[in-house]
């Protein structure tokens, strides 16, 4: 297969609906594992004792991700230009009748996200942005992921940047769910209403579970084991 299928209209649609696939088991399933600082600190950090022991494994999975947000954002960005390339001209008057909020900002929502990834990383990958959180360990040895993410969020910036940027992580998915299977053809009639609600649904529970996390750290409801001195 030529490159060319790959940079077509159509081959373009596909890659941008195959990386998106992957994105949103990412974002589910690390959503999940976020959600056991409620477990406890012990949970949380073990936890993360885990995926660190996976040690290189874990650099090729952290790449192969970022390559396919990469290439989402490109994809993305390539239609966009194209659609506005066979209308040069832009209407008088905008009135959006079927188009939403989500799908005219699908690009502007996905470079936000990849801005958001990166600080992301810097602050609770490789500590970087608050190296203040990244020195505490647990009693068993284990860096002491609990309290880094209690402490981060307890920040009034750090904790409203990311539910904004959950918030719109949300829009992302509820409009990326469904056009993903009519951009590529897959999706009848009666498919269609149901990936546009089961969208919807996946975004509400992805944008509760984690926006939960920084708002239970703002008022209280969870406590560090290690403080900053």
């Amino acid at each position: 297969m030529s490159l060319r299928a790959f940079t077509s209209t159509l081959g373009t649609k596909y890659l941008v609906a195959v990386t998106g696939v992957v994105l949103v088991f990412f974002v589910f399933f690390h959503m999940l594992g976020n959600l056991q600082i409620y477990l406890g600190p012990d949970a949380l950090n073990s936890y993360a004792q885990t995926l660190s022991n996976m040690g290189a494994l874990l650099w090729v999975a952290r790449t192969g991700l970022l390559i396919a947000v990469l290439i989402h954002i490109w994809g993305i960005a390539k239609l966009s230009l194209r659609n506005r390339a066979a209308r040069p001209q832009g209407y008088g008057m905008q009135q959006p009748l079927l188009s939403t909020f989500a799908s005219r900002h699908m690009l502007l929502s996905g470079t936000v996200l990849l801005a958001f990834v990166i600080y992301h990383v810097l602050h609770f990958t490789v500590g970087y942005t608050h190296p203040e959180h990244f020195q505490f360990y647990d009693t068993m040895g284990r860096h002491d992921v609990y309290s880094m993410v209690v402490l981060g969020f307890r920040e009034p910036i750090v904790a409203i940047a990311y539910i904004f940027t959950m918030t719109l992580l949300g829009m992302h998915l509820a409009h990326g769910a469904a056009s993903t299977l009519r951009s590529t053809g897959l999706s009848s009639g009666s498919l269609r209403g149901f990936v546009d609600v089961a969208g919807r649904i996946l975004a509400l529970i992805v944008v509760a579970g984690n926006v939960s996390i920084p708002l239970a750290c703002i008022f209280g409801l969870l406590q560090p084991i290690n403080e900053v001195l």
